[in-house]
């Protein structure tokens, strides 16, 4: 299990299709963790996978510094 940054969560709602839910809580009762885990689980296996890919990551870097261009300019 994994519980780090316990005092610096940040509560969220997920609304998720039923079906996907039932299953979520399936998984959780198989694994012995709670939903809210294989929620916390899946999304750091999302995050690790597109800081693999190499596409993603030059998106990320264009909106970056999209964005730092706009900020510079309002600072101005």
């Amino acid at each position: 299990m994994c519980y780090h940054n316990v005092l610096t969560r940040k509560a969220t709602t997920v609304r998720l299709p039923e079906d996907l839910a039932e299953t979520a809580e399936i998984v959780a009762r198989a694994r012995g963790v709670s939903v809210n885990q294989v929620i916390l689980d899946a999304i750091q296996a999302e995050v690790d996978r597109v800081r693999q890919d190499e596409e993603f990551m030059g998106l990320l870097h264009t909106l970056v510094e999209r964005d730092k261009e706009i900020l510079d300019r309002l600072a101005e």
